[in-house]
């Protein structure tokens, strides 16, 4: 009997278990009369990672929870829009001029000024990693009078607006920022929640913050727990001790309501990086190897369950402009340069990945058959992302399993590109410094947006995918789940977004 047949009964005695476990990790959802009373309860994939620093990707949680907020938003299409700033301009090639929104107070009562905005970004150039939006531009920001600020790059950077978007760029209170560079968001954002406690690794509470410039929620606040176990985070919506679910499992949707969970693609790629530095894959015919090994379609219906798109480069469906662009025929010559893959019998090589999405672990299962069928000889080492990531960086493995967002940071996925693969990319996992590579990403990086933007992208993409640095696996899609009695809750691509300032929470029906 193929293992597939027992996968789902015995997933159903382990939701159960969880269900158990977890009556007592969510607050209890609140089934008051409505009118701004009740609370919403959210069940979130990773814990903090970086003790909530807005200059991290911990940023990402702030903004779901619409605590902390950016100069510039983006939109459904990746254009910028207006938040904290309310106009801009480019005043000359190198710098931008940002107009202030007027009556912007942060929780702990002071004000939004010029002055503070200004230095905040410039905290943000010299924070310990940087933001990643900010790999490879030099940016300075100074104060404008007393409403405006001016942004300016060491060169042309036609994305200015859209990198102000980023969640590592939001704006504290300056009571947030201490001497020693650490950064606390608790009572400091400007968004219409307040970060009230944060409980460490388990959990946060936020409140509605009554003097928001914008519109004001609907819930008195949100209640957060860290849920990194898929099983336990689906339990945790079948039994309605969460009301709204990040990450999802393919393998866990079968045993929920469907109409509690709602899919749809995100510009995430899972992609099999390769060490071009050091170890068997610094050779590029090794590489070539690994690559002619792998089986998209089996890993999708494997370990996805059906549930993600199989990839034919680093940018996914969510993008649909990327797969017309693919046919450009310099994109195909870049392809057509890759060397014949090299023989490999008994080739040893280290393969990592994380638990924190549970997905993950079970692709590396199936990676590790398929390349071990080509003739290399694989030992893995999986553990919580929190350990495992400095060693990524540090080019510990010969390949790593990533599940990379590809526009998180400023809606452009130059960004991300740059940050793997140029030579001073922050997340350069790969190691690789390849003149071609970086020569496509200056120009993509300096050209402007529109058409002529998104064909430059391809072709630093069909460098990157020359190299064989990195295998672009599949794409997976944003399964969230929401409980019947939740409403106008986001459901980002980009993971921005989740809980906003119309979200309610009323009575199960």
């Amino acid at each position: 009997m193929p293992p597939s047949r027992f996968r789902r009964p015995l997933a159903a005695l382990a939701l159960s278990a969880s269900a158990l476990m977890l009556t007592g990790c969510f607050a209890a959802p609140a089934n008051g009369p409505g009118g701004g009373t009740d609370r919403v309860s959210v069940a979130m994939l990773l814990p903090p990672r970086s003790g909530l620093s807005p200059f991290s990707d911990d940023a990402f949680k702030l903004s779901r929870w619409r605590t902390a907020e950016t100069l510039v938003q983006l939109d459904e299409a990746g254009d910028a829009r207006p938040m904290l700033a309310t106009e801009w301009s480019r005043v000359d090639p190198r710098t931008w001029r940002f107009t202030l929104r007027d009556g912007v107070t942060f929780h702990d009562g002071t004000e939004l000024t010029a002055t503070h905005a200004a230095d905040v970004l410039n905290r943000a150039t010299v924070a310990s990693p940087p933001p990643r939006i900010l790999d490879g531009v030099e940016l300075t920001a100074r104060a404008d009078g007393d409403n405006a600020v001016l942004v300016s790059t060491a060169t042309a950077d036609p994305l200015v607006p859209q990198r102000l978007s980023s969640p590592q760029l939001s704006l504290l209170a300056p009571a947030a920022y201490g001497p020693d560079g650490r950064v606390d968001p608790a009572g400091h954002g400007s968004g219409p929640f307040r970060l009230t406690a944060v409980q460490g690794t388990s959990g946060a509470t936020l409140d509605r913050y009554d003097g928001y410039w914008g519109e004001p929620a609907r819930v008195a606040g949100i209640d957060v727990t860290y849920v990194p176990d898929g099983t336990a985070r689906a339990a945790a919506l079948r039994t309605g001790t969460a009301d709204v679910v990040e990450a999802i499992p393919p393998g866990q949707v079968p045993l929920l309501d469907p109409e509690l969970v709602h899919e749809v693609p995100m510009p995430r790629t899972n992609t099999l990086y390769l060490n071009t530095d050091r170890g068997p894959f610094a050779d590029p015919a090794v590489r070539a190897a690994a690559r002619e090994a792998i089986d998209r379609a089996a890993l999708v219906a494997g370990a996805y369950e059906g549930r993600a798109d199989s990839a034919s480069g680093l940018l996914g469906p969510a993008l649909p402009w990327a797969a017309d662009l693919r046919s450009d025929p310099a994109y195909a010559r870049a392809l057509a340069a890759r060397p014949a893959p090299a023989r490999v019998q008994g080739v040893p090589i280290t393969l990592g990945t994380f638990t924190d999405r549970s997905e993950l672990p079970e692709t590396a299962v199936l990676l590790e058959q398929q390349l071990e069928a080509a003739g290399f000889v694989v030992t893995q080492d999986v553990r919580e992302y929190a350990f495992i990531e400095a060693d990524a960086l540090d080019g510990a493995f010969d390949a790593f399993l990533l599940s990379r967002a590809t526009v998180l940071d400023s809606g452009d996925p130059v960004a991300y590109m740059t940050s793997d693969f140029g030579c001073a990319g922050g997340f350069n996992i790969s190691q690789l410094c390849a003149p071609g590579v970086q020569q496509a990403l200056e120009r993509a990086a300096g050209t402007d947006t529109g058409p002529a933007r998104r064909a430059a992208t391809m072709q630093a993409e069909a460098a990157v995918l020359a190299t064989d640095a990195a295998i672009p696996l599949l794409h997976e899609r944003v399964i969230q789940g929401e409980s019947a009695r939740v409403d106008g809750v986001a459901r980002d691509p980009r993971e921005r977004d989740l809980i906003t300032s119309g979200t309610t929470v009323g009575a199960t029906p």
